[in-house]
């Protein structure tokens, strides 16, 4: 079972983060990553296996950022690979994690691709951060861009998106697996 975190507003967030996916550690996962905002765009480091191997990836290339997301994963679309591990980024801009199935992420993927999009790994979740990423393209505010996006999509989630432009915001919801915001 997937398990996904965010932080706003700490000071190098990314221990932060690391340390919330520990707790989360009990579940059931394949690969894990963590996206960090910092002055330049989005940093990112994901990795296969357990935290351990996310840890020492860490320790090689530390993330900056007073901002982040991070998730571990446990496989449904697309295998376990470094590209298929979340976060999943698109456009350099929009950024997102994922707990659930999108169960017409072929439909969507089809479309999107069809205006142009590129998409960088096999999973569902990918879908979502370039349909966000159309909706701010669009000139949407974060609840406009939530609503569009969250009408487009069947099946069950929790997700947290977060867009370069607006690095103290973050789009949350829920259909079916739990999501706490504190």
């Amino acid at each position: 079972m997937c398990g996904i975190v965010g932080v706003g507003g700490l000071q190098d967030c990314a221990d932060t983060l690391l340390d919330s996916l520990k707790r989360l550690e009990y579940r059931g996962y394949d690969s894990s990553g963590i996206v960090t905002q910092t002055a330049d765009g989005f940093a990112m480091n994901r990795s296969v296996g357990k935290l351990s191997a996310l840890s020492a990836t860490m320790r090689e290339t530390p993330l900056a950022g007073r901002s982040g997301l991070g998730h571990t994963r446990w496989a449904t679309h697309g295998g376990v690979s470094e590209r298929n591990a979340h976060p999943h980024v698109a456009g350099d801009k929009m950024a997102i994690v994922h707990n659930g199935i999108i169960e017409n992420h072929v439909a969507l993927r089809d479309e999107l691709r069809a205006a142009g999009h590129e998409f960088a790994s096999e999973t569902d979740s990918e879908v979502l951060a370039h349909l966000f990423l159309v909706a701010f393209d669009q000139g949407m505010s974060a609840q406009e861009a939530g609503a569009t996006v969250l009408s487009q999509i069947e099946g069950t989630f929790a997700l947290a998106a977060m867009h370069v432009d607006h690095p103290d915001l973050r789009i949350v919801a829920r259909n079916a697996p739990p999501l706490a915001v504190g």
